[in-house]
Formats: structure tokens, C-alpha cells, sequence
């Protein structure tokens, strides 16, 4: 009887560990003066109605990660979208068989608890002769066999879930090393577009998810305007791992070759995070990362991106076990830690992090493009505003963006006068933590059409400075 008790007790902590909120560093705002009201309220997708929020379900398809492991942690994240690898290695392994089971069973229960799932025709299958690699950086299928049966199986899998599934990305960085040519990938991404568009005529398209390679993207373009298929492409995925967050020039490069072809082509953030602990191997690798570093640089990237009105794709939902060569290398990526049997541990300062983002910021905002300020600060300041669709009220962040977040979170008083702002009951709420907590009326004022804020506690993670209708507080 006690053996049993105490397995229940295990389990039933194991449980509450994965659960629970983390212990994050907490911030300065209640003792700079700021009195605490209670936390964001978390929201989860089924309860938010429209967002271009999307986290990543990537490595399914070669088992690196499990989603039944984490499908329970997925929904009340509030990502309304997940960027999922359809696997056609793992779909058909005897040729002409498919076996859905394992999609299936993904699709339907993203589906259910409210996240659309965005699923990537790739990688190769190596039952075919020419048929392709199965991994990242492989090269596409070539042979005419390999390429018929990759034209049967995508078609086969636009069928099978149209109902469910209306965004498709073909290929995952096709530009990473010297397998393929620009050539190779547009000649592969207009047989299979040309499928999904005969299947599903209103599905959206994405191209390349691209790794970095900005040349290959503008050959992509150029020789698919050359063919007359520019309408075949919704929109282009980008990928970008910078050590500062806020550096976004690699959209604003794509942005730049997208106009050059005089195309009006979407430009998305298809795949980004930081690590949570040092990794040897992989993007952002050989840093001392930290949990909270980690959940501090996804905030800043999640809203440097969404400030350019950027679709976005955070990367990842759970940590990736890679086993490559007999051995294993882990991606830390991940916002739910793991244990070595790829059952989920915990949820990580990144994950609630994340979830405060995707509760606060769905549709119901609007960008505000222009939002000029003055700050008593020379650090370098992100300043970035939204408004509610109805009613108006504003929403702004601010950070010290100037370099890499550091695991300090101590913060710095700053005057900070928002030149475009209408605010009647101000509060601030740090992103990091969810606390949110009143600005007195002692440390703000109007000033014409905008209004000063004196002393607000910044520093380098997103803070919101909100009307207090505008976000929903849970009071504690």
C-alpha cells in the first residue's frame, strides 16, 4: 500500500511540475512604485477567435519529438496555428501504401482544440530510386519514377485533409547547403502547387522556408515569373536565428526582392526561437542560454515581427531529440522541457511567455505603424503601438533593444513621453511574468495629443503600457 501511495504521489507531482508557472525573476515594477492588480488572463485558442500567431510542431515526422506527448500543453498555449512536416518517408513506406494513422491523429486533435495546423510537403522517401534525402539540408527527388510517386502522395494528401487544412508549404529550406539549385526547387514547388491549387483551388500557398540564402529566393521568384506562375505563391517563409532578437533585416530584405519583381507576395517569419540552455549543435548554438534569456529573446522577436505586421511562426513547442549517427543531440528550443524518454517535464518561462503574447495580441488589435516618442534613455528603445479595433484603446511595448537579452532583469527608470497615445487609467504588464500593475496618477499626464509616463521601469523584455480595458487581468 505505501509502495502505491508513494507512485501516486510521484506521479501526481511529475504532473503538477509540468503544469505549474514557473519561477521566473521577478521584475522591479511593484517596488519601483507600481501597485500589483493581478495577471494576465491566459486564453487558449479555442478562445481566440483569429490571430497570425503559429508555433511549431516540426521533427514529427522523424520522431525527434512526440505530439501526444505535448498535445495537452498545445491549446491552452493559444497559437492558433502549427507548422507541422506531413512526412512522406513516414507516410509511405512500401510503395503505393500510405499509412495517415500518425497524421491523422495530429490534425484532428490540433483541429479540435481550435489550432490549424499548416502542413509542409517534405522531405524525400528513399524507397524510390532518385527519390530525395529525409532530412534537413537533403536533396529534392529527381528521378521520374520518384517524382511521380511524390506528385501521387501529395495529391493524396490533399485530398485527405482539405477539410481540415488549407495552408501548405512545400519543402523545408531548400537552400540549406549545395544539394539544390534554385532551378530544382521551382520546378518542384510548381508541379506541386499546381496539385494543391487543382485539389483545394482556395488553399494557400507557401514557398521556400527558406534557411537564409536571399539570392535564392529572388531565382525563385524571377524564374517563376518567367513561367507565368507567380500565382501559384502566397507567400514566402523565412527563417532567421540572429543574436539580437529585434534584427528583423532579413525580412526587410525579402520585403525588398518580393517589390523588385513587382510582386505583392506576403512575407512570413516561418520559423524562429532561441535555446534555453547551452547546445552544442544546431541554430544560436555555443551560447550560455538560460530559460529566462530564452523566454526574453522569443518576446522580442515574437513583437519585433508583429510590429512589422509580420506573420509569425515561433519554433518550437517542445524540446527535439535528434539521433544522428548512433548518437544524440539535443535542440533546446523548445518551450516545453523534456525528459529522455521524450515525455514532457515541464513548461518553461518561454512557454508562459509566449502565452501572454498570443491572449493578448490577437485580432481584436490593429497596428498603429507610426508611434513617435521621446524616452530619457540613450540606450536603444523599441517602441511599438496597437489599438483596439473597437473601442480604441491603446496597447504599446517597450524594451531596451540594442543588444542580446542579458539573464538580469534588473530595470531602469525611464521618462517616456508617447507623442500619439489617449490614455485614461494606464497599467503595466511585463510580458515575462504576466503581473500587471496600475501607473499612478503621480506618474503620468497628459502633454497635447500624447501623454508622459516618469519613471516607468524598462528594461530588456517587453513590457506593455496599456488602458487598463484593454487587456483582461485575472485579480490576485
Amino acid at each position: 500500500m505505501r509502495k502505491t501511495f508513494l507512485l501516486l504521489a510521484a506521479l501526481l507531482a511529475t504532473s503538477l511540475a509540468a503544469h505549474a508557472a514557473p519561477a521566473t525573476p521577478s521584475s522591479d515594477f511593484a517596488r519601483e512604485g507600481l501597485p500589483f492588480l493581478g495577471l494576465l488572463t491566459p486564453r487558449s485558442a479555442l478562445e481566440i477567435e483569429a490571430s497570425n500567431w503559429s508555433i511549431g510542431g516540426e521533427t514529427l515526422d522523424r520522431d525527434y519529438a512526440v505530439y501526444a506527448n505535448y498535445r495537452e500543453h498545445l491549446g491552452p498555449l493559444g497559437a492558433k496555428g502549427i507548422r507541422l512536416q506531413a512526412g512522406w518517408a513516414k507516410c509511405e513506406k512500401q510503395p503505393g501504401v500510405y499509412n495517415w494513422e500518425w497524421l491523422d491523429a495530429i490534425v484532428d486533435d490540433a483541429v479540435a482544440q481550435g489550432v490549424r495546423p499548416w502542413l509542409e510537403t517534405s522531405y524525400g522517401n528513399t524507397i524510390y530510386e532518385g527519390g530525395g534525402d529525409t532530412g534537413l539540408g537533403g536533396g529534392l527527388p529527381r528521378s521520374p519514377d520518384a517524382l511521380a510517386a511524390w506528385d501521387r502522395w501529395v495529391r493524396a494528401l490533399v485530398r485527405r485533409y482539405r477539410d481540415r487544412v488549407n495552408q501548405w508549404e512545400v519543402w523545408n529550406e531548400p537552400d540549406l547547403g549545395k544539394k539544390n539549385a534554385a532551378e530544382d526547387y521551382t520546378a518542384l514547388f510548381v508541379r506541386t502547387a499546381t496539385i494543391i491549387r487543382a485539389e483545394q483551388p482556395g488553399a494557400r500557398i507557401y514557398g521556400l522556408g527558406l534557411a537564409g540564402r536571399l539570392d535564392f529566393a529572388d531565382a525563385f521568384l524571377a524564374r517563376l515569373k518567367q513561367q507565368g506562375r507567380t500565382d501559384l505563391v502566397d507567400a514566402i517563409t523565412i527563417h532567421g536565428y540572429p543574436r539580437n532578437p529585434d534584427d528583423t533585416s532579413n525580412i526587410d530584405k525579402l520585403r525588398a526582392i518580393i517589390g523588385k519583381h513587382g510582386l505583392s507576395i506576403e512575407a512570413r517569419q516561418g520559423e524562429t526561437g532561441a535555446p534555453s540552455q547551452y547546445q552544442a549543435n544546431f541554430a544560436l548554438s555555443k551560447i550560455p542560454w538560460t530559460e529566462n534569456t530564452q523566454a526574453k529573446w522569443d518576446l522580442r522577436r515574437m513583437l519585433a515581427h508583429h510590429a512589422r505586421g509580420v506573420p509569425f511562426n515561433l519554433f518550437t513547442i517542445s524540446d527535439m531529440h535528434y539521433r544522428r549517427g548512433g548518437g544524440l543531440q539535443m535542440n533546446y528550443k523548445g518551450l516545453l522541457a523534456t525528459n529522455p524518454d521524450q515525455t514532457i517535464a515541464r513548461r518553461k518561462p518561454a512557454w508562459f511567455a509566449a502565452r501572454n503574447v498570443f491572449s493578448v495580441f490577437d485580432d481584436s488589435l490593429e497596428l498603429e505603424p507610426d508611434s513617435p516618442f521621446a524616452a530619457s534613455t540613450k540606450e536603444t528603445l523599441a517602441v511599438h503601438g496597437w489599438r483596439k479595433r473597437r473601442g480604441g484603446q491603446p496597447v504599446f511595448a517597450v524594451w531596451f533593444s540594442g543588444h542580446p537579452p542579458v539573464e538580469s532583469n534588473e530595470t531602469t527608470r525611464v521618462d517616456l513621453t508617447l507623442e500619439r497615445a489617449d490614455f485614461t487609467h494606464p497599467v503595466m504588464a511585463d510580458l515575462l511574468s504576466g503581473r500587471v500593475h496600475e501607473i499612478p496618477g503621480g506618474r503620468w499626464e497628459k502633454i497635447g495629443k500624447g501623454v508622459k509616463f516618469e519613471r516607468l521601469p524598462v528594461f530588456d523584455s517587453p513590457a506593455l503600457i496599456a488602458e487598463r480595458t484593454a487587456v483582461s487581468i485575472r485579480l490576485e
